[in-house]
């Protein structure tokens, strides 16, 4: 389904919805079109359609729902991911589970959200997405962090055999996501 837009930004951001919920779709809708950098430009009701929406409108982030009937999220994500000149994905769902988390990644998903979101979180998710920057979820970054603690921040042999920590790198930057352009 087609959505006009209503942006007053000269070159909006591009947003398709992908949700099975109408109800969540339509919320999602004038959510993003209340913005006046952003613009719906089409909506799905599985992954399907939100493949064939990208494919006739051009877009730069698809808003995705992960479980939907006819067609989930992980499955269109790989899809989207392929296409000439493909959207980037922003997974957006009330699963708070690692498998959907890491399918989704794997998949080609640049960031990844709850449905409990803040609304301003959201529409920051999105201008980073369509900048080719990665968003995940502060609970999925926590996860993320506790599983996999960096194999560089502890020295053997110091501090009466201890692990010491590293010296913190005095440049100041933290760990990011990779970017995911084109």
């Amino acid at each position: 389904m087609i959505t006009p837009t209503t942006a007053a930004a000269p070159n909006p951001i591009r947003v398709i919805v992908a949700d099975d919920e109408q109800l969540v779709r339509a919320a999602l809708v004038k959510m993003v079109n209340s913005r006046p950098d952003m613009t719906v430009v089409a909506e799905a009701g599985n992954g399907p359609q939100a493949v064939r929406c990208a494919q006739t409108q051009r877009a730069d982030v698809v808003l995705m729902d992960v479980r939907m009937p006819g067609g989930d999220g992980i499955e269109a994500t790989g899809q989207l991911r392929s296409l000439p000149t493909p959207p980037q994905v922003l997974v957006l769902t009330t699963f708070d589970l690692d498998d959907y988390v890491f399918a989704a990644l794997e998949a080609g998903a640049s960031g990844f959200l709850l449905k409990d979101t803040d609304p301003e979180r959201l529409f920051h998710a999105i201008r980073m997405v369509a900048a080719g920057e990665g968003m995940l979820a502060p609970s999925v970054t926590r996860r993320l962090i506790e599983r996999h603690p960096p194999a560089c921040g502890r020295v053997q042999g110091q501090h009466g055999g201890r692990p010491a920590r590293a010296p913190h790198d005095a440049g100041g930057g933290g760990p990011s996501m990779p970017s995911r352009r084109g």
